[in-house]
């Protein structure tokens, strides 16, 4: 395996402390004995949600991010909440921003975004069986909810509209998942959970 690769945690301390993220400085043992300092930010994780339409369209959303300074497209996506079940923070986070419950839900996989300076993990979900109600938008969160057929998303991604990293990954899932090279284990939402 590669474990002659790992970096042993010696000490952490506490940089900065925000709203919901956390920057610490690590000091760890190298592979060769030496030290060294890693300062990356602890993220409570997040999910992203593919969602389908019975027509073949996808759900997208698009928002101002501040640090990007631009109004960007996504696939519908928010952090979780402290010990929040995925497919709840999904079927919430999905509710919220766009309106929309899913009948059928499956888990794809994980997307690491950052993984230089961030522990971050976002879940990737796909919803299908659509119905559409209000949203529930957060105070001070502001998007706009469209729809886009697979082509039109791929070729959003290929001329440069859509950046955002993890939304490419969910491209590349629908991508697969529609050509049947990937599947997917697609589960009724429970009867007991209310999304």
């Amino acid at each position: 395996m590669s474990d002659h690769l790992n970096e042993q945690a010696l000490s952490r301390e506490s940089v900065l402390q925000g709203h919901f993220l956390r920057v610490v400085r690590d000091t760890v043992r190298l592979p060769d004995g030496a030290t060294a300092t890693r300062e990356y930010v602890l993220h409570p994780g997040a999910v992203m949600v593919i969602p389908c339409l019975d027509d073949g369209r996808v759900v997208l959303e698009r928002q101002y991010r501040h640090p990007m300074r631009e109004v960007m497209i996504e696939f519908p996506a928010g952090k979780r909440d402290a010990d929040e079940p995925l497919l709840a923070c999904a079927q919430r986070e999905l509710r919220e921003e766009t309106g929309y419950q899913a009948r059928e839900w499956a888990y794809a996989g994980c997307h690491a975004p950052t993984i230089a300076y961030s522990d971050e993990r976002i879940h990737i979900w796909f919803a299908r069986g659509l119905t559409l109600g209000p949203r529930q938008l957060d105070a001070g969160e502001f998007l706009e909810v469209f729809t886009a057929t697979p082509a039109e998303l791929l070729q959003a991604c290929r001329d440069g509209r859509i950046t955002d990293g993890k939304t490419l990954t969910g491209a590349l899932w629908l991508s697969q998942v529609l050509r049947g090279d990937w599947t997917l284990d697609w589960q009724a939402t429970p009867d007991n959970v209310t999304p």
